[in-house]
């Protein structure tokens, strides 16, 4: 969005020194020295939006990395959880201890 706003006001500021240069202006007025201050302050927030640009897609690679390493570490947390489940000694009875002993008697 950045980028698209920011070639939008260059088309306008080359427009507009389009419409100077065209007038004559040769000498140096305050809207000309306004422009050329404009046009650097434009090549700088270019530079800026391409360095964000960049800081943005190595933040996305890592965030990306984090999630993939996050989906695993759920999944081997649920797995163990079920083990656990399923490894509880269940609770009986001391009857029902005595029942299953004769039984296998």
């Amino acid at each position: 969005d950045l980028e698209n706003q920011l070639t939008t006001k260059s088309k306008i500021l080359d427009e507009v020194k389009q419409g100077l240069a065209l007038n004559g202006n040769a000498e140096q007025t305050p809207e000309s020295s306004r422009i050329t201050e404009l046009s650097e302050m434009e090549d700088s927030n270019v530079s800026q939006v391409a360095q964000l640009k960049t800081s943005m897609q190595s933040v996305l690679e890592q965030w990306t990395a984090y999630h993939e390493v996050y989906e695993k570490v759920n999944l081997m947390t649920t797995r163990y959880l079920y083990c656990l489940d399923q490894c509880k000694p269940s609770v009986v009875s001391l009857e029902t201890l005595k029942n299953q002993v004769r039984t296998l008697q």
